[in-house]
């Protein structure tokens, strides 16, 4: 996992078309920036929004933040130009909203390897849709360049006729089922937006809802969201040491048969998940 996992705690929605928020950027500390074409853009901004885009892509300014183009959706007349500018400029992933099937992956991969994709920018898709919650374990394995999967959250619940609640019970079938999906293909998986910017309180605890679920990180929309995402999706010290502790006694008692830690029994899947944890805090304080 060290070589893989890259950590993805805070996801940013930045506007392309805003050229103040582009420069902010540089400045945040994210994982990841999402440079939007899509609902943050009206249409007449488009096509200046995807030459923005691009260009912070390719310019070297955003040091070691994985950028992200998200482009118009399948069958928007913005759509095909968009994934060809943004396989050309080469991301380390095009976001596509939207994505109902796996026939849907393999076209989109196609055409990304079609524009010149290198090979590092991968294909992130959105799952907003019902349709895409049924197929989701199919989408999740349908092509190896698909790297992460993002709840639309906003989109679901609109499609659902749900509402936004404390605790998003309307929604927890949705996000467990693109979990499994995640989970079984071995991809990265991320949480919904949260729309109350102003609202830490309520944010926080939707962060701790989603780590606790077992995703990767979480989608935001405004950089005062940042540090709480980041210190919430990281393990915490008490997590860290637990963990070279339950290594430390795995491997002083390794033939024994018999292994305990802080009176607790130690098996292989504690092991597992000690590792894990120590791989990821490795790999976020590479980053600091």
């Amino acid at each position: 996992m060290s070589e893989t996992y890259r950590p993805r705690r805070s996801v940013l929605y930045m506007p392309s078309s805003n050229a103040r928020a582009l420069d902010k950027a540089k400045t945040l500390p994210v994982d990841a920036l999402i440079l939007d074409l899509e609902d943050a853009v009206g249409p007449d901004d488009k096509p200046a929004a995807r030459e923005a885009a691009c260009a912070a892509v390719q310019s070297g300014e955003y040091g070691d933040r994985e950028l992200t183009i998200r482009v118009n959706g399948i069958g928007t007349r913005w759509h095909d130009d968009d994934l060809a500018a943004a396989s050309q400029a080469g991301p380390a992933g095009i976001v596509v909203p939207k994505v109902n099937t796996a026939d849907e992956v393999r076209a989109l991969v196609a055409a990304m390897e079609s524009a010149g994709a290198p090979e590092h920018t991968t294909l992130w898709a959105m799952i907003e849709t019902p349709a895409a919650i049924f197929n989701v374990r199919e989408i999740a394995r349908a092509s190896d360049r698909l790297a992460v999967l993002v709840m639309g959250t906003n989109d679901l619940v609109k499609e659902l006729q749900a509402d936004h609640v404390p605790g998003r019970a309307p929604l927890l079938t949705s996000l467990s089922w693109a979990l499994l999906g995640a989970r079984e293909s071995g991809i990265a998986v991320l949480d919904g937006v949260y729309n109350a910017v102003k609202d830490l309180e309520g944010f926080t605890r939707e962060c701790e809802q989603g780590r606790d679920m077992g995703f990767d990180g979480k989608t935001l929309i405004h950089p005062g969201q940042v540090e709480v995402c980041n210190s919430t999706f990281a393990p915490s010290e008490e997590a860290v040491e637990e963990a070279k502790g339950i290594l430390a006694a795995w491997e002083d008692g390794a033939g024994t048969g018999v292994v305990t830690f802080n009176g607790k029994m130690i098996e292989n899947l504690h092991v597992d998940i000690a590792r894990r944890v120590l791989s990821t805090h490795e790999a976020i304080l590479a980053r600091s």
